[in-house]
């Protein structure tokens, strides 16, 4: 085992909300309630997104838009927005937007319905970070992102706290859509060993850095199959806290682990 390589239980989880972060968001699933992704803070409009919950979509959707978009028109903010399909729909029909990189999307009420609009969308032909967190996304929005030409340029991705289980797992590794991807987010999605599997299997997933499955219902069998895949080997950090791994069973990985790189793994 190497010296560097850290097993952080949960006594010292505080540790690990003190570190830089490796990709846009730095924990999906961390208390404080600040949200730390994608376009938002002083370089959209300057100011700071992703606080409070709304109970509906704002008055002046393309207004809200506007004000939520980089001045560079690079990156785009609707985190908490709740535009829904109406507002996704007209982010897609406006030619501003056609340089965006950066779509941070959490909590909007998107359904599949949203994200096939993304998907297929004349506009966004060049995103690199895609953020739709808890979105009511299934297994068929994340195979549309897997799919479409728009995300082929995918450098980050968030699907935390959607329903995508372990087919759209399945179609997200067998994408080369995902190849450039660093940071990939999954938290919450009901992912199994089966998903943990096609994962480790994937070769599009070598570019891993940072790698997200809080929550999912992962045994020690799944964790096994990701320390030991011979495709990850560029990750960094691998979050895998609230699975159905005991302090025992996380204590034995760590000696599984057989990834270069990998200093930081979270487990219980």
């Amino acid at each position: 085992m190497r010296n560097s390589f850290k097993l952080i239980l949960a006594v010292s989880m505080s540790l690990m909300l003190a570190q830089p972060a490796l990709g846009t968001d730095s924990s999906s699933h961390q208390k404080s309630g600040v949200d730390k992704h994608g376009a938002g803070g002083k370089k959209a409009g300057g100011r700071h997104h992703g606080y409070g919950r709304p109970k509906g979509p704002p008055a002046d959707i393309p207004a809200h838009i506007k004000s939520r978009t980089s001045e560079d028109g690079s990156g785009v903010n609707l985190n908490n927005s709740l535009v829904g399909v109406e507002g996704i729909s007209i982010m897609a029909n406006t030619p501003e937007l056609k340089n965006v990189v950066s779509l941070a999307l959490k909590r909007n009420k998107l359904g599949d319905d949203g994200v096939k609009i993304l998907a297929e969308s004349e506009t966004f032909k060049h995103v690199e970070k895609l953020f739709l967190w808890e979105n009511g996304v299934s297994a068929k929005g994340a195979e549309m992102v897997a799919g479409a030409s728009n995300f082929r340029n995918l450098k980050e991705l968030n699907m935390a706290f959607n329903s995508i289980g372990d087919a759209g797992v399945q179609s997200l590794a067998a994408s080369p859509n995902l190849k450039h991807v660093t940071y990939l987010d999954l938290s919450g999605n009901k992912i199994t060993d089966e998903g943990a599997k096609a994962i480790a299997n994937s070769p599009h997933l070598s570019n891993l850095v940072k790698l997200d499955l809080f929550r999912n219902k992962i045994s020690p069998e799944g964790v096994k199959a990701l320390l030991a895949s011979p495709h990850l080997k560029n990750l960094v950090h691998l979050d895998l806290v609230a699975n159905d791994i005991d302090i025992d069973s996380a204590m034995a990985l760590e000696k599984e682990n057989n990834l270069p790189k990998l200093t930081v793994l979270i487990m219980y």
